[in-house]
């Protein structure tokens, strides 16, 4: 039997690299020959998962088509997002949570998209449709994703399937969701250690959104002033990657965990899209979000909507 591999988008967070776990893991039990892997570093907050619950990461693959002839996508879909040389494997599955884009496949394929916080809350619904328990770690990891995407259930995006697969989880990892989830998040946003290339790239993503090429970066912190004291030296980033990538615009997003709000700092030739989405006026670059915490339900949309309309 061939191996598949399990892998998540560029650029991995949490949901990424404990669904890709997790899904491999359900394959196995069930007879098929998976193996997650990577599609970049690990950060800060799933190492403290990996590590409270014991579970290795997956190893690190530059290009899946040596390595696999038929792959599984989970928390992601669009091709931008994923492995550089996906379209010459065959994808088998798509588990994921998000909207459906710039996606296409030459064969039928299993394909389970829903609309809730996580993809983890997905996997443990396909764990129950096949009668295979949760081993103690992998519900940990999984929990630790669910927290992670929702932002310890304060996201819109949190559903009440996130909620309650949450409860679940937490009851067989053998943790108090609440106490365990706070100091995740604070792992994952202790940044001092990273440099400002590393801040900009940690959670990025990039969306064609009309005709214009868009990425969108997101960090979360205890205070946004940690991060936002280089800001110069975000600004320069930013502009290097917008000219080698040839983006019309790159979002940076610095999401304060405590307070639920964001300061986003714009760079590119349609910034004023951005003014336009979420009726700010940028100064200096940079705008203060209201309550927004969420790049797929608060960003994402409403960014979409001021370039194509």
């Amino acid at each position: 039997m061939e191996k598949v591999l399990v892998f998540g988008h560029k650029n991995p967070d949490t949901d990424t690299i404990c669904s890709a776990i997790a899904y491999a893991e359900l394959k196995n039990k069930i007879g098929q020959n998976a193996e997650p892997v990577r599609l970049g570093e690990v950060n800060g907050e799933t190492q403290y998962a990996l590590d409270f619950f014991k579970k290795e990461a997956p190893r690190l693959v530059e290009k899946v088509a040596g390595e696999a002839k038929e792959v599984i996508l989970v928390d992601h879909n669009e091709r931008q997002q994923s492995a550089d040389d996906i379209t010459e494997v065959r994808v088998l599955e798509v588990i994921d949570h998000h909207r459906i884009a710039n996606f296409e496949t030459s064969d039928p394929l299993y394909y389970r998209a829903e609309p809730v916080g996580c993809t983890a809350t997905i996997l443990n619904k396909l764990y129950k449709e096949k009668g295979v328990q949760i081993e103690k770690e992998t519900a940990g990891l999984m929990l630790s994703a669910i927290i992670s995407d929702s932002l310890l259930f304060k996201s819109p995006t949190c559903t009440q399937e996130d909620i309650d697969a949450a409860k679940e989880l937490a009851e067989i990892a053998g943790v108090d969701a609440n106490t365990y989830g706070l100091d995740m998040l604070k792992a994952g946003a202790d940044l001092s250690d990273k440099t400002v290339e590393q801040l900009i790239s940690l959670d990025a993503k990039e969306f064609q959104m009309g005709s214009s090429k868009v990425e969108i970066a997101q960090v979360n912190a205890v205070d946004t002033n940690d991060v936002l004291v280089k800001k110069e030296e975000i600004e320069a980033a930013l502009s290097n990657v917008v000219a080698s990538k040839g983006l019309d615009l790159f979002l940076f997003v610095v999401t304060d965990i405590l307070t639920n709000d964001s300061v986003a700092v714009a760079i590119g030739k349609e910034t004023a899209k951005v003014e336009k989405a979420f009726n700010v006026t940028l100064d200096n670059n940079q705008a203060t979000l209201k309550g927004v915490v969420s790049r797929k339900k608060q960003i994402v949309p409403v960014l979409t909507e001021a370039f194509t309309n």
